[in-house]
Parts: C-alpha cells; structure tokens; sequence
C-alpha cells in the first residue's frame, strides 16, 4: 500500500507541497482500531498546560456549544442508519464494504443517541456534576448556536429551532422547523455544521458533498459540498459558498468580519494527497470540489463525459479560490475554535494571542497515521500566520490503536479549551498549568517553546 514520502511538515502551511497523485487499485486503507483510554489514561498536553476529563462515559461526544452562563452542550450523536437497499453499482458496493469496515473499526458505527447533553460545574472545580438531558428523539444532531432566546440544532436533515432561558435543564417544547438541509438516502457525510453571525441576523451551515468525487454524479451533490446563510428575519436561506468537499466547524474571526471554515478533502490520491485546509469563506467563492482541488490543480479522475461537462468543470476550474492554510493530508479537521487575544476569563484560562484551535480527528486513508490531535493555528491581522502548533497529542496507542478522536472543541467561560472526544467517550478540559506562569506566557510562546 502507499505510503507518504513527504518529510513532515511539508504538507501543511500556506503553500503546501503538492507532489503528483498515487492512486492505487485499492485506496490504502490504514484505521486507528478504536479502544478507548485505559485505567487512568488521558491525551498529553503541550508544555505549560495541563488536561481533565471535564465529564466522562458519554454516548459518541461529536459537538460543543459552550453557552454564556457556563453550561456546557455536548451533542451525542452518530451517523443516521443507512436503508435498506442501495447501488447496483460495483464500485459503490466496495467503497461501502470498505468505509463500513473502516468506520466499525473506528468506533463511528454505533446506534446514535440522538440528544443534546447539559453539562454544568457547579463547583467551579473543573468537573461537571451535573449532567441532564437537555433535548432527546433528534436525528443525528450536531451544530448548535444559540441566538437570543432561541436555541438552534442542526440535525443531519433540518435545522430547527427550540425556546431557551439561561440555566433552563430540559426542553420539551418541540423544535420549529427552520431549514431544510440536503440529506437523503445516501447522505455520505452527514454532520452539519452550525454557526451563527455575530450580529445574529443569520446562521451558516456546513453540508459536505455525498461522495469522494462526485463518483455518483452531480445530481445527487444538489445544495452540497457548501456552505448555506439561513437569514432569520425573512426565513429564506441562500448558497454562501460552494466547492468545499467536506466543510465541518466553522468560526468566526477576533474581528467578527471574516467566516473560517475546516475542510476535509478528497480520498484516494495517496497518502501525501490531499492537503486538508483551513479557509475563510467568502460569499460567492468557489473551492474546485471535485474537479479541482487547492485551486487550479485538476483531478482527472473526476469524468467529464462531454464537452459541455468539460467546459463546465474548465469554467469552475478558473475560479477556483486557493485556500488559506494546509493542514496536513488526511488529518480530517472537524473542530474549530476562534482564540481571541487579551487576558484570560480566569487564572486557569488560556492566554492566547489571535488563531484559531482545530480538532483533528485523524483518517482512513494514509499511512502513516496523521491527525489525532487538536492544534493552534497561530493568526496576525485575521490571518494564518507561522506555523501550527500541537495542543493536545497522544491519543493513539503505541500500536497505533485509538484511545481517542478528538472531534468539537470549544472555549469556556473561563477560557479553559474543551474536547469533545468520540471514541474516548469524554469532554476534555485543557487549562494553563499553575507553575507556567500563566499570566506572563502567551499560549504561543508555550508551543513555540516546545
């Protein structure tokens, strides 16, 4: 099988090195088994930080929402089962032996929970103590925001909306629908990512494509591989930006002008293609799924059967917004998390200058692993600048199985740094270790210094 040839490093930053495509008879198929942390086991913290299970023995821990009082929402939740029936195609019924047996050994095939969980410290000490159900009989929930007194979840199909009051335990009201997302039987990836503007005035949604490469053509991509703005006033909801693959956690930047968003990119081009990317998302642009990816560079394997489908892919081809900063091939970026400069919330919360906290919940296909782990990606003027520094590592086991997969990530009210780790089953708390001096070392000096 393939195995990456390019030295460390190489494929992440904002001009990655795009070495030329391997595919293979078979896509290298490289998974993490799934195990969980051992008695007394946690990920490793970078120096000057220190790390908690904020709460423990949950159900598939995806997302977090960290709300104004200091509650903490944790969406619990998996993919939405498949139906019966499916492709005639051949290729399609091995592609989905492979990605059935890659996800069981992952530990992302289990029945989902369908519920949002409040989690509450009500002693201050780091630990929630009390946990309650707040939502329950969603359907595969997992962006959140909160806008006023209006709570609103995206669920793999639909965005709605539930009444909320500060320190309320349970909600049993109904949702109210409020869009509509492309979902269907196939449904290939399904999160939804939620993000409200710092106004309030809309939400954006994230709606990763319904295959690798558009392999079951572009009638089924319909609305996807976007990302859609839900105005609420008027109730209408309009394309924002397409040709994103796989676009999850999205976050706003210091400023609150400029839309970010982490995309997972295409499979099967070898283990040093194709860089995963960070990327402010400007209304209209276009990304190059499928036909291209880090801009202009074109992936033959995506057919154009005539010349007006050559023309077509040529025409969004020349478009193509290059994205902003690589973060390594097939680390699968799903969380993100703005980090706004100036002082800590609190003696334990990060002091950070401007960047952006990245969940990276590690892939299928590369050899060897990359991903399994949360980063820093340092900014200066709302952009990416330097490189990226680790947070929190080690969550696989020297035999390369997964204690965990960190996935949501979130900062508190007290600027702690949460972890919403799937495999693992908890909520990580990552804080400023006492004998750092905290309060005289920025958060990128300590990863720096490492």
């Amino acid at each position: 099988m393939d195995t990456a040839r390019l030295p460390p490093g190489a494929d992440t930053g904002p001009h990655p090195t795009l070495p030329d495509p391997a595919p293979g008879l078979l896509p290298t198929v490289h998974i993490a088994p799934a195990r969980g942390w051992p008695e007394g086991g946690a990920p490793t913290p970078a120096a000057g930080l220190r790390v908690r299970a904020f709460a423990r023995d949950l159900d598939h821990p995806r997302w977090l929402l960290a709300l104004p009082n200091g509650d903490v929402l944790v969406a619990e939740s998996n993919a939405p089962a498949k139906p019966a029936g499916g492709s005639n195609n051949p290729l399609d019924w091995v592609r989905g032996l492979v990605m059935g047996q890659a996800l069981q050994r992952a530990g992302a095939a289990g029945v989902s929970a369908d519920r949002i969980t409040l989690l509450r410290d009500l002693d201050g000490d780091g630990v929630a103590d009390l946990r309650t159900v707040l939502l329950s009989g969603l359907h595969s929930p997992f962006g959140m925001a909160l806008v006023g007194d209006r709570l609103y979840v995206a669920n793999t199909d639909a965005v709605l909306s539930f009444p909320y009051t500060a320190g309320v335990t349970t909600i049993i009201a109904p949702g109210t629908p409020v869009a509509t997302l492309p979902a269907g039987p196939i449904n290939h990836h399904w999160t939804k990512g939620l993000v409200a503007s710092p106004d309030g005035r809309f939400l954006y949604v994230s709606v990763g494509a319904n295959s690798n490469i558009a392999e079951r053509g572009m009638a089924v991509e319909a609305g996807r591989a976007a990302v859609w703005q839900i105005d609420l006033a008027a109730g209408t909801q309009r394309l924002f930006a397409s040709g994103l693959r796989n676009p999850v956690g999205m976050a706003w930047d210091a400023a609150g002008r400029t839309l970010w968003a982490v995309v997972n990119e295409r499979d099967e081009l070898g283990s040093d293609l194709v860089p995963d990317y960070l990327a402010a998302v400007q209304d209209g642009a276009f990304y190059g799924w499928p036909w291209s990816y880090w801009g202009a560079v074109r992936d033959t394997r995506v057919a154009t059967a005539d010349a007006e489908a050559a023309a077509t892919a040529t025409a969004h081809v020349a478009t193509a917004r290059v994205p902003d900063f690589a973060l390594g091939a097939h680390v699968a970026p799903l969380g993100l998390a703005a980090a706004a400069p100036g002082a800590p919330a609190s003696a334990e919360g990060l002091r950070q200058g401007e960047g952006m906290f990245v969940g990276l919940h590690g892939s299928w296909n590369r050899r060897p692993h990359s991903g399994y782990k949360v980063v820093f990606v340092p900014f200066a003027g709302g952009r990416p600048q330097g490189a990226m520094h680790d947070v929190l590592t080690n969550f696989l086991s020297p035999q390369g199985e997964a204690w965990g997969r960190p996935v949501g990530v979130a900062l508190d009210r007290r600027g702690a740094l949460l972890v919403a780790d799937d495999v693992g089953n908890v909520v990580w708390r990552v804080t400023a270790h006492p004998r750092a001096g905290s309060n005289k070392l920025s958060l990128t000096s300590l990863l720096a210094a490492r």
